[in-house]
């Protein structure tokens, strides 16, 4: 018979409460409305510093403009913001 191998567990986003997700996504739409430069801790990727010039309701992303790019990332995947440093 086979040998059962033990499944690799995906690591899990960070759990955030129906408070933080707001907290969140006002402090995104305010960052949108200011058009304030900000920085983005992401999970699992890299952060981002940049403009966010579109929010897309639909596919709930957030677009970053970022040194000529623009970075399309899901909202969910938004850990925390915080204004950029100077």
């Amino acid at each position: 018979m086979g040998v059962k191998m033990p499944k690799k567990s995906k690591p899990q986003r960070p759990s955030r409460d129906e408070f933080e997700l707001e907290e969140l996504g006002n402090a995104v739409v305010e960052a949108h409305r200011e058009k304030s430069d900000v920085l983005i801790t992401l999970w699992q990727r890299e952060p981002v510093q940049g403009k966010i010039v579109k929010l897309d309701v639909q596919s709930q992303l957030i677009h970053i403009e970022s040194s000529y790019n623009t970075i399309k990332v899901k909202f969910i995947d938004i850990l925390s913001i915080q204004s950029a440093p100077q």
